[in-house]
């Protein structure tokens, strides 16, 4: 399996997940009668980030990816203090549009690459290692805690809605 398989479909697929929460989010808050921009706030541990900056690095991962296996140089993070769920919503729509852009073979040779490491000066992986022990991870890792963020705040969200659904077949 590809770079590309392995990793951007499965990025897309999770960020088409992230809007279905924040519809269930914006459903609850409605239905308790809050303003549901609360929950960018929100966070599970005095140390972690809030659920904002969460989905923020959430959607800059696959951006991020694609430009380093494209030998690209990644742009600057964007993070504002004050995003909306709105701003949010429309950022994910960006990052979707961005990632169905990429096609498969613009990442070819890109498990020869060395990807440096942007917290370790001096330092790079080879990009198959950087995708797999590195920047999925984070990307799941961010993923999980703004589920869990919502999850703990009262947001009726399930496994289901983390996974998405699933291509079956006949047997």
């Amino acid at each position: 399996m590809s770079l590309y398989d392995s990793s951007f479909p499965q990025m897309a697929r999770m960020l088409g997940q992230v809007l279905v929460w924040l519809d269930k989010a914006e459903a609850y808050a409605q239905q308790k009668k809050f303003d549901p921009e609360v929950l960018l706030n929100v966070r599970l541990a005095p140390d972690q980030w809030p659920f904002r900056r969460q989905i923020q690095t959430l959607v800059h991962w696959p951006v991020r990816l694609g430009a380093l296996l494209t030998g690209e140089e990644p742009s600057a993070r964007e993070s504002p203090e004050e995003e909306t769920i709105a701003e949010l919503r429309a950022r994910i729509g960006k990052t979707l549009e961005q990632v169905k852009a990429l096609k498969p073979e613009q990442l070819k040779g890109a498990e020869e690459r060395t990807i440096p490491l942007f917290f370790l000066p001096g330092k790079g992986m080879n990009a198959t290692d950087f995708v797999f022990q590195f920047a999925l991870p984070n990307f799941y890792f961010h993923a999980t805690t703004a589920y869990s963020i919502l999850r703990h705040n009262g947001i009726d969200v399930g496994k289901a809605d983390f996974i998405g659904s699933l291509d079956l077949r006949d047997m």
